[in-house]
């Protein structure tokens, strides 16, 4: 035993019975790491699990929300908003760090300090506390205290006293206690058309008629409520009466009548009313939105002139005038060096008061035109306007502005003063001079321009106006050199000069009948900034602008210009002389012609022109030489010959017609030539000798189709049926592809009654020419005309399927094939395919003739002449709608833009100009011809 104690002493460690240090983690030295068990935590729950007290508040009740808060007492607030230089932060910086021993000995050291600290202090401390509350109880005693001594004197009240105070009741009236909404019911118009029938004026409804009017208080009738008594039917105009004498007796009842006056105007009523509505028309929410903004700025930034002008205009388009007054009165006085804050003022206030508020800006802005500008146009009598002026000119005389509303009220002599001051005030200024200029005299305005080209080297406004001064005094040679030395001038100073400028100067010049000035300008700036290869293109696009605008002298001079430059063109000739022929004289005309075929022998255009314009001036034998010159310089030349011939048979010269068609089929026998010669024959009549000449042209010219034509045709008026439909099956063997030959042979056929024939003719034309749409839209009409309107529509359904692009269809016959519901859909239909064809857009007009639009129809009308003035049916079309619904006037410009365009074109057209009997008829009366034989059939 004694051995055994000191061996057990020595295996014991010292540290077996301590508990072991914070932090401690058994084996952490070789390597081993701590865990947790669930039996140290306690047992898992899940967050939406209730806590263990049952009477937890709301956002605590569950597991999670426990967890959240804690979570969130533990994060500190680290913002800087709660950082203090001297304290430091509010929290603890380490509250989330371990609370150990060391820490809550400190707290116990400052806890002692504190609480000896407020014990040094207590008492004085409670006693200025106290002294504190009895001085605010002084000041502002409680209710309980006031009726302190009331209450001790209750004691002395006695019992009957005590009774015989009254019960606290509700001392307003009954309609007050229990108030009920007012109910409106509408009066039925019954009750009106009743009572007017009467001729009474009641001021309360009958029971009877609560019912909206269906029973009525007549005896033995019963009638709506919307018709009258007797006539069955609601007079309106006394039903408006009636309203108006119920508004009288509402009037009447709200006036007060005292000793025969009233208080309310019943005349001015409405108007007061009226006056009280608010123009806005927006929310009112977005006025107070507004309206705060506008506040707020104003509070910001009370000299910020925007903001006081908003203001006043929102509080003015909402209707209260005097606030929007008041408001922009006091943003003058926090911005009293605000141009526009004055001028906003000025505008808002009357006049009178206006002019005031006008005198006090001056007076803080004396330099400010805009406001002397204001101060005159407010101003009724000219003299006040001019005095305003001539005071705002003696402070701010270097204004352009101010001077030219100045002069404007002036006489002519009072602002040749005025003027000859202004530009010694304001040198710089063009206008001014340009002005002074207009009033001098020739010699003065000379002498004013001068000056001017001194003080202003680099305008080129002031050379253009002294050459239009020389012009105007009959010095023109003085133009060309004033417009040439105003070019050298001004670049010698650094101008560069503006080509499209000075085009739009020499415009301006035209139409003030400087024509010498124009013609000047355009001769010295044509040419400028241009490439040689693109001079022609150039000025022939400037010539056309010009016309465009109005400026024919500019056209005039370009093409004048051009020829020089270019003498031997053909088509700058044409142009000039198309230009002469539309906005220029006969002789002009004739003058060109004559030196474009000095330079231009060969261009055979230009020798018929000459001709044709000696024709209509009924000058025969000057057209005769003309046309003889042109042989000269173009012999064996087709047009010639043929233009000699027509101006001969046109003037009834028939036997030199022939022996010019004789010459010209011998020296150039073309297949034209014998066509004009057989068709002479045939309108003289001389039908032996029209087949005659048709075959011995045939022998040359077997594959000219008008020329079977001719034949056939000549042989149907002779009614030989079967050698016509020889000629038209021989041409169509040499001819298969002549659209016209095939119709011929159809309409023979259809004239026969052979309707068949006609409709295997068209089948088989249709198969040797595909997409033909004249021979489509014919195949339609046959069978329209045969009555089998199904089958046209079949074949229109087809023809549409093969020609979708061809206008001829989807304007001649579709549009008008469908029922009148449907006709505007497929004009558009047609529109989108064909927007700009001609076809399309005539039968789009003659759509709005047969629906009554004429102002569209008009315009449709014109639009389709514009585009293709070459066809004739629209001309027509457009003739007999303006002799429907237009005036004489109208009717006279359609015919005479139809004889200026000479339209060739046209089925319709074609059909009469070129029948035998009308061969010497003019545009005017064939166009008259057509049109009365256009049915409104659509």
């Amino acid at each position: 035993m004694p051995l055994a104690s000191p061996l057990m002493g020595k295996k014991k460690k010292p540290f077996l019975g301590m508990p072991a240090p914070l932090g401690y983690v058994p084996g952490l030295g070789r390597g081993a790491t701590g865990f947790t068990t669930r039996s140290d935590i306690g047992p898992a729950r899940d967050a939406n699990d209730p806590v263990d007290d049952r009477h937890a508040p709301p956002g605590k009740r569950t597991v999670g929300d426990q967890m959240k808060k804690n979570q969130d007492d533990d994060d500190e607030d680290l913002n800087d908003t709660n950082y203090d230089e001297f304290n430091g932060y509010a929290g603890s910086l380490f509250s989330s760090g371990p609370y150990e021993k060391d820490d809550e000995e400190a707290d116990a050291i400052y806890a002692a300090l504190d609480k000896r600290m407020d014990e040094r202090r207590k008492e004085r401390r409670e006693l200025r506390e106290k002294e504190e509350i009895e001085k605010y109880r002084m000041e502002r005693p409680k209710i309980q205290q006031q009726f302190s001594d009331l209450k001790r004197k209750l004691a002395e009240v006695s019992e009957e006293e005590w009774l015989s105070i009254p019960e606290v009741g509700d001392a307003r009236n009954k309609r007050q206690r229990n108030p009920r909404y007012e109910k409106l019911t509408p009066v039925p118009d019954s009750f009106f058309s009743k009572h007017l029938q009467s001729g009474e004026n009641h001021t309360s409804v009958d029971p009877l008629q609560g019912l909206g009017g269906l029973n009525t208080p007549y005896p033995g009738s019963m009638t709506p409520g919307l018709m009258t008594p007797g006539t069955g039917e609601l007079d309106m105009r006394k039903i408006g009466q009636a309203r108006n004498t119920l508004m009288d007796m509402r009037l009447s009842q709200v006036s007060d009548s005292v000793s025969g006056q009233t208080v309310v105007d019943p005349k001015g009523y409405l108007t007061d009313l009226n006056s009280m509505i608010p123009t806005y028309g927006g929310d009112i929410s977005d006025i107070k939105k507004a309206r705060l903004l506008l506040k707020s700025v104003r509070e910001t930034n009370p000299h910020h002139p925007p903001a006081w002008i908003a203001s006043a205009r929102l509080e003015e388009v909402t209707g209260k005038l005097q606030v929007a007054r008041n408001l922009i009165m006091k943003g003058t006085e926090m911005c009293p060096k605000s141009e526009d804050v004055w001028l906003e003022a000025a505008r808002l206030q009357p006049g009178d008061t206006a002019k005031a508020v006008v005198a006090q800006a001056v007076r803080h802005l004396p330099q400010s035109v805009r406001i002397y500008i204001r101060a005159a146009e407010l101003e009724t009598d000219v003299r006040a306007k001019k005095r305003v002026l001539r005071k705002a000119l003696e402070n701010v005389s270097k204004s352009v502005r101010l001077w030219k509303t100045a002069v404007e009220l002036e006489e002519p002599e009072d602002a040749r003063i005025m003027l000859s001051r202004a530009v010694e005030c304001c040198p710089t200024s063009v206008e001014l001079w340009l002005a002074l200029a207009r009033l001098e005299t020739y010699e003065n305005a000379r002498r004013v321009l001068n000056k001017a080209r001194e003080n202003i080297p680099t305008d080129r406004h002031i050379w253009i106006t002294a050459a239009k001064l020389e012009e105007a005094n009959g010095n023109t040679q003085m133009v060309e050199k004033i417009i040439d030395r105003a070019i050298t001038s001004l670049r010698a100073n650094g101008v560069e000069i503006n080509r499209e400028q000075w085009i739009q100067d020499a415009e301006e010049c035209d139409k003030a009948s400087s024509v010498a000035t124009c013609q000047a300008v355009i001769r010295a700036v044509i040419g400028i900034g241009i490439e040689e290869e693109d001079r022609k293109h150039t000025w022939m696009e400037d010539a056309e602008s010009c016309v465009a605008h109005g400026a024919l002298e500019c056209a005039r001079a370009i093409y004048a210009h051009a020829l020089q430059v270019f003498p031997s063109k053909k088509s700058v000739w044409l142009r000039a002389a198309y230009f002469e022929k539309n906005h220029g004289t006969r002789e002009s005309l004739e003058a060109l012609l004559q030196r474009a075929v000095a330079h231009c022998p060969k261009a055979e255009v230009l020798w018929l022109m000459g001709a044709k314009s000696k024709w209509l001036a009924e000058d025969v034998p000057a057209a005769r030489s003309i046309l003889a010159l042109a042989f000269q310089a173009n012999p064996n030349s087709e047009e010639i010959w043929l233009a000699a011939v027509k101006l001969e048979s046109e003037n009834n010269e028939y036997e030199r017609a022939r022996r010019l068609l004789a010459k010209a089929r011998s020296s150039a026998p073309t297949a034209r030539v014998f066509m004009k010669s057989v068709k002479l024959e045939w309108v003289l009549g001389n039908i032996e000798a029209a087949q005659e000449l048709c075959t011995e042209a045939l022998k040359h010219y077997e594959d000219f189709p008008k020329l079977w034509m001719m034949r056939g045709q000549i042989e149907e008026q002779c009614e030989n049926m079967d050698k016509a439909r020889e000629a038209y099956n021989q041409g169509l063997k040499k001819c298969p592809h002549s659209v016209p030959l095939w119709l011929l042979l159809s309409h023979l056929e259809e004239r026969v009654g052979q309707l068949t024939r006609a409709r295997a003719i068209l089948e088989k034309a249709r198969l040797k020419n595909p997409q033909t749409a004249e021979l489509w839209l014919e195949s339609v009409r046959l069978e329209y005309r045969a009555g089998l309107k199904n089958i046209a529509n079949t074949l229109m359904a087809k023809a549409l399927q093969e020609c979708p692009n061809s206008g001829v269809y989807p304007v001649a016959e579709a549009v008008f094939l469908e029922a009148r519901p449907q006709r505007k859909t497929k004009s558009v239909d047609a529109l989108k395919k064909c927007e700009h064809d001609p076809h399309v857009l005539l039968a789009v007009a003659k759509l709005f003739w047969s629906e009554r639009k004429i102002t569209k129809s008009r315009e449709w009308f014109l639009r389709t002449v514009k585009i293709e003035p070459d066809l004739g049916d629209a001309w027509a079309f457009f003739y007999k709608f303006e002799l429907q619904h237009g005036t004489e006037e109208q009717q006279e410009e359609v015919r005479k833009r139809c004889e200026n365009a000479e339209p060739h074109h046209g089925e319709l057209w074609c059909a009469e100009s070129k029948h035998v009997l009308n061969w010497q008829k003019k545009t005017g009366e064939i166009l008259a011809q057509v049109a009365s034989k256009i049915k409104n059939t659509f």
